[in-house]
């Protein structure tokens, strides 16, 4: 299956297919590192610099230890909020909440003196609560008051109906897609008919537990409620209703004072948040002491909060592992008035799976065409462009894209092709080494191995050496093995595997074996520039291990085997031929045909081996050769000149051989001129020098052809006379 280009882009296109199902799905894992890769950004860059529209009157570590723990009495906060007013702020947000009555007022204390100085208690029950006294400083100027959405509903908690906002829909109804509450955590009574606003402090983190967004507008009991941001901005410029576009994928934008503010599908800002800015914080303590001029606050947005630690009011953001809650709320009106939120509008996801399905399917289409160097270098200029792309959005429009998606995809879907390429060219390799490694030598099968497209599948014409060998009188031989042919195979197995090793170790190709002979070849798979020389040595070699198996053999008192061995060269077609159902590496040709028809000749001219012309030429002057005959092949118009090899490279430069060459050239000579009384003589000469090499049976053969042809030659001419 992995064999194929076209199993490798199905198994990828069903890797992409998985993955734009993960994106769909958004597990945790996979939102928290697309969070991360978002908050990357963040810490990469800083936001422009803006002067700040809003301060925080910090209920700090200094003022606990000046004033006491938290918490305070509302005459205190009521001072605090009158120094606030009078220096001119627009307006006044608590990110506190007033869930309780005040437990200093002159009531709660009057209940407590009432059995032992029941005056007091009565001249202090005539007195404001601490409450009212607040709810008066509050009417003197624009409040906003915080409160705060809870995960389950309180028992015994007030029964009234929740405010709702001002607030119009344009679009479908937005409530499926906020946060939502079942039940608030509102402020008393009286505090709450004093504020002119009310907005919610409330922040869920994302799954990592990092504050990344604020909502702007969340759904409480049924009701549409504004953050305490977005209260805020809607007091301080005087408007009495919000508006809230939506479309079927979720909230588009929030407007106030004309202003579309960008939000996600669920009505959550995205803030390039700052890093804690001290210059924005005001100690309550320095205020009530007026160690600082309260002209500070005119014009600005005033937010009272808390930064100290027991207060438990501290969020983690990307750029702060610890941030006041007030400050989260300070940036994000700052954002809103500079217009410098982040942008991920509800497009972006489908723009993101569509990139990612895009880059996926060219990786499929192009990678497995490629090689893998190819495929790392396009793998990378991919990814690079991914991440170049975000950024860019990022950096020049505030745009948020996530890269890490397409970039995880493309990553997986470009090592997945790189292993299955990996896969297929190992199988490819294996395929070779078991299609080749019974007929070729181990080097040269790990030649093909490693470069598989130096076999060129399916035919190519070259120049190539054929051996065709056979054991003489097989038959007779087989005769003898009737009753036992297990041992015909033994000794079948005997022969041909020292013969065979003798090919594979001259860089010979076995092609088949066909009972007693063996086919070879040289010059392919592989190259092989003097494979007429390697056939000639193997066939020497097939002599050698063929003397030694022979020795065994008698010394058992075996009959001694005798091959012939035929070898030519010439242009011949290679490469796998067959059927559809079955092929072989094999080797076309009528090269191949003289190489079988020279193979049983070799019997009739008394050698082991007889090779072509097109052969001796190409081993000329390296090895021992000498020539035999002109003969006539069927199917040739003209005769082949035949040659038999008698010994190698050794034999060819001594000096025995080139005196026996000599006397066999005038041999040859003679015999080729019908000189037949020269060429007896010779032939005698040639008997005495060759009988040490072997060529006993040749040269007898030769003196019997020549007495033939000298008696044909006397009876001819009798009758013409």
């Amino acid at each position: 299956m992995l064999r194929s280009a076209f199993a490798s882009r199905a198994l990828a296109l069903g890797l992409l297919l998985v993955m734009l199902a993960l994106r769909v799905w958004d597990p945790a894992p996979l939102e928290i590192l697309r969070l991360k890769t978002f908050d990357l950004y963040q810490q990469l860059t800083e936001p422009k610099p803006q002067q700040s529209q809003v301060l925080v009157v910090d209920i700090d570590e200094k003022s606990l230890s000046e004033l006491g723990q938290w918490p305070w009495s509302r005459t205190t906060l009521a001072q605090l909020l009158g120094e606030i007013a009078a220096g001119g702020a627009v307006v006044v947000t608590f990110d506190i909440l007033f869930p309780e009555h005040d437990r200093t007022s002159p009531q709660t204390i009057a209940r407590t003196v009432e059995s032992y100085d029941p005056e007091t208690a009565r001249r202090l029950r005539q007195l404001k609560s601490n409450d009212e006294v607040l709810a008066e400083a509050m009417r003197k100027t624009r409040v906003v008051l915080g409160q705060s959405g809870f995960h389950k509903a309180i028992e015994g908690g007030r029964q009234d109906e929740v405010p709702g906002a001002p607030m119009a829909v344009m679009g479908p109804d937005p409530a499926p897609f906020l946060d939502s509450f079942p039940e608030i955590i509102r402020n008393v009574p009286e505090l709450e008919a004093a504020a002119q606003g009310r907005g919610v402090v409330t922040i869920r983190p994302e799954r990592d537990g990092i504050i990344r967004k604020l909502p702007l507008v969340v759904r409480i009991k049924g009701k549409l409620l504004p953050s305490l941001g977005l209260e805020s901005l809607r007091v301080a410029t005087g408007q009495q209703a919000m508006l809230i576009r939506t479309d079927e994928f979720g909230v588009e934008s929030v407007v106030v004072a004309g202003v579309a503010i960008p939000v996600d599908r669920n009505a959550k800002a995205w803030l390039h948040f700052q890093p804690h800015d001290p210059s924005i914080f005001v100690s309550a303590a320095d205020l009530l002491a007026k160690r600082i001029d309260n002209r500070i606050f005119n014009g600005k947005i005033v937010m009272i909060g808390t930064s100290a630690t027991g207060l438990f009011d501290l969020k983690a953001t990307p750029v702060d592992s610890a941030m006041p809650g007030v400050e989260a709320h300070a940036q994000a009106i700052n954002a809103i008035l500079s217009q410098s939120l982040l942008q991920r509008p509800t497009w972006t996801l489908g723009l993101e799976v569509t990139l990612t399905l895009l880059i996926g399917l060219l990786l499929t289409a192009l990678l497995p065409r490629l090689g893998a160097a190819i495929t790392v270098l396009v793998g990378a200029a991919i990814a690079a462009s991914i991440t170049a792309s975000s950024w860019w959005a990022f950096a020049r429009y505030g745009l948020i894209l996530d890269y890490a998606f397409p970039l995880m995809t493309s990553f997986g879907v470009t090592m997945l092709l790189i292993v299955l390429g990996y896969l297929r060219e190992e199988l490819d390799r294996r395929q070779i080494r078991t299609a080749f490694g019974q007929y070729l030598s181990e080097d040269m099968v790990e030649q093909l191995a490693e470069d598989p497209e130096r076999l060129k599948l399916g035919g190519e014409t070259k120049q190539m050496t054929i051996m065709f060998s056979d054991v003489r009188g097989f038959t007779t031989i087989s005769e003898t093995y009737k009753s036992n042919p297990q041992g015909l195979t033994l000794l079948i197995n005997s022969l041909l595997t020292p013969l065979s090793e003798a090919v594979v170790g001259n860089r010979g190709t076995i092609d088949k074996y066909m009972g007693d002979n063996i086919m070879a070849f040289w010059n392919a798979p592989l190259p092989d520039e003097d494979h007429a020389l390697h056939a000639c040595e193997a066939a020497l070699e097939m002599e050698s291990r063929l003397r030694q198996l022979n020795e065994e053999r008698k010394a058992r008192g075996e009959v001694p085997l005798e091959i012939g061995i035929g070898i030519n060269t010439g242009e011949c077609v290679v490469g796998n031929m067959g059927s559809d159902l079955r092929f072989d590496y094999t080797v076309l040709g009528d090269a191949v045909n003289l190489a079988s028809r020279l193979e049983g000749q070799t019997k009739s001219y008394g050698v082991r081996i007889l090779i072509g012309q097109h052969t001796a030429e190409g081993v000329a002057g390296k090895i021992a050769v000498l020539p035999v005959d002109s003969i006539m092949v069927k199917g040739k118009t003209e005769p082949e000149e035949v040659f038999t090899v008698v010994g190698g490279a050794e034999l060819a430069g001594s000096e025995s051989f080139k005196s026996l060459a000599d006397q066999h050239a005038a041999l040859y000579g003679a015999y080729r001129s019908g000189d037949w009384k020269s060429a007896a003589v010779h032939a005698s000469d040639c008997l005495a020098s060759g009988r040490e090499l072997g060529l006993a049976a040749f040269y007898e053969g030769y003196r019997e052809r020549i007495k033939a042809a000298a008696s044909a030659s006397r009876k001819k001419l009798s009758r013409a006379i």
